[in-house]
């Protein structure tokens, strides 16, 4: 029985310690101001990794449907802090990352942001920010030269 004891507190105390040092862990993660981060710039972008190497598939794409308007933008990588990857899920409802906020507001992920590229619409958010998108400085220089 004596022997039953000393392995049930040898592995509490081994649980105990692993607890502390993940919790030590998670409070050494500063507090981030979501808030501020989003209205930082006009242009913002949550994603996994950065946008020189972006580390999933989705933030690739809003990354490329970004370089393709010529937008200048600040990104955050949600990977390399848990405040900021929790934070910005619950400050958006929104439960994906990449996410994408035009004049501080949420404007969706990827699939939205490749649906506003597809229609048309993304040049009118960025318009409306005061950005004007390489696309259609193309779109106008073409036109111009047809007249």
């Amino acid at each position: 029985m004596n022997i039953l004891r000393k392995t049930s507190v040898s592995s509490f105390n081994s649980v105990l310690k692993s607890y502390q040092i993940a919790r030590a862990f998670s409070e050494a993660t500063p507090k981030v101001d979501i808030d501020s981060l989003v209205k930082k710039n006009k242009v913002v972008v949550f994603m996994k990794g950065i946008p020189e190497e972006p580390r999933c598939g989705f933030s690739n794409a809003v990354v490329q449907i970004l370089r393709m308007h010529n937008v200048k933008y600040d990104a955050h990588d949600v990977l390399k802090n848990d405040s900021i990857r929790n934070g910005i899920k619950q400050y958006s409802n929104w439960p994906t990352i990449p996410q994408v906020f035009i004049n501080g507001e949420f404007v969706g992920g990827c699939d939205i942001m490749l649906q506003m590229h597809q229609n048309g619409e993304l040049i009118e958010q960025l318009q409306k920010a005061g950005i004007k998108s390489a696309l259609l400085e193309k779109t106008e220089k073409e036109q111009g030269k047809d007249k």
